[in-house]
């Protein structure tokens, strides 16, 4: 029998930093860039509960965010605390918690900062593993002072989708045989690579529910979403027999910029995007890969509509002299920009707002 945990930090980042500055507990704490009296640009990067009753959460427009929050002061709420990321903190005590995980598990698969996945199908049982994921659960709160949300189940997917059905603080646990009663009445959204594009769609065809979705045949869903309406096809009955492991390479690299002011000036953009080229390339030495094999450059327009485009090198780009992979990949990124200031991608003439740079399919 199969037992498989996830485990998923709650507000993670916004929970380290209350546990370090214990003046922020009980008050909106949210977590991104500087919201500047509203005026600011970026995004949210987490919110604890508190804020999200107002309607803040994870990649909201930090400006927004701002305006939700003074709506709330004036309502009468606590005022929210806005606060810029340490992510050199949030990765110690991720280290810490994960070392906590990894010692408590057969298996260990680190998902994120945040989450992970264990493998304790030895303990035989769900009633031994809920006792088990309890004394995980009560280390944590010890040792760092945080907490988390768990689910239990038969595979990855049921675990994943049941540590976010009781949040913060839950723990929900789905027996094989419960699997289907406990899929068929979410909604379409819960399931993991369902996102607003694909729910849309699915609305448009009267299906809403996990249990709607159950009904289609694979042949159909293979027609609407190529590929992947063959896993979609078995998410909705629950099937996953994925390994819960950490044995896993990084297959991309990136950064992204949102600039203090939008801009339509090609020789200010270009500037950013050569200084994300230049840092990504000695990202790829100091992790010590060879190469790369597609470069994808992303831009976010000052109405926030998204573009992104990619290019393939046959043989790739190998790095082992700093100054030609540089070149190279300048002159590639360069090729994905220009259409974005010309009618190709951007008729209209629209200010950039955002630009991104990726390195994928790593060696």
């Amino acid at each position: 029998m199969r037992i498989i945990v996830h485990v998923d930090m709650d507000a993670f980042y916004a929970a380290v930093e209350e546990r370090y500055n214990p003046g922020l507990r009980n008050c909106p704490v949210v977590v991104g860039a500087d919201p500047k009296d509203g005026r600011g640009r970026g995004v949210v990067t987490t919110a604890n509960y508190m804020a999200r009753r107002f309607g803040i959460h994870s990649a909201l427009p930090i400006s927004h965010a701002w305006r939700l929050a003074e709506a709330a002061r004036k309502r009468g709420e606590p005022a929210a605390i806005f606060i810029s990321p340490n992510f050199r903190l949030y990765g110690e005590v991720s280290a810490r918690i994960m070392q906590i995980f990894e010692g408590r598990a057969d298996a260990f698969e680190e998902a994120s900062i945040d989450e992970a996945y264990l493998d304790i199908s030895s303990l035989g049982g769900f009633e031994r593993a809920v006792e088990h994921m309890m004394a995980v659960k009560n280390e944590i709160c010890e040792k760092e002072g945080l907490g988390c949300s768990i689910g239990i189940g038969p595979n990855k997917l049921i675990a994943k989708i049941a540590s976010g059905h009781k949040k913060p603080d839950g723990l929900t646990i789905v027996r094989p045989d419960e699997v289907r009663e406990f899929l068929d009445p979410l909604p379409i959204r819960a399931i993991p690579g369902v996102g607003p594009k694909s729910e849309a769609f699915l609305h448009q065809q009267n299906i809403r529910t996990v249990k709607d979705l159950g009904e289609i045949s694979e042949a159909i869903l293979t027609e609407w979403f190529g590929k992947w309406g063959q896993r979609l096809f078995e998410k909705a009955r629950g099937i996953d027999d994925s390994a819960v492991s950490n044995e896993w390479t990084r297959k991309s690299l990136g950064e992204q910029e949102t600039f203090a002011e939008d801009s339509r000036s090609p020789s200010f953009v270009t500037e950013q995007l050569y200084g994300m080229a230049e840092r990504l390339i000695s990202k790829l030495r100091e992790k010590e890969f060879l190469g790369f094999r597609t470069v994808t450059v992303t831009l976010r327009f000052s109405d926030f509509e998204t573009k992104n485009r990619s290019h393939s090198v046959k043989n790739g780009i190998r790095v082992d002299t700093d100054e030609q992979a540089l070149r190279l990949l300048k002159q590639e990124a360069l090729m994905l920009l220009l259409p974005f200031f010309d009618a190709r991608e951007n008729p209209r003439g629209k200010a950039i707002r955002l630009i991104g740079l990726r390195l994928e399919n790593l060696f």
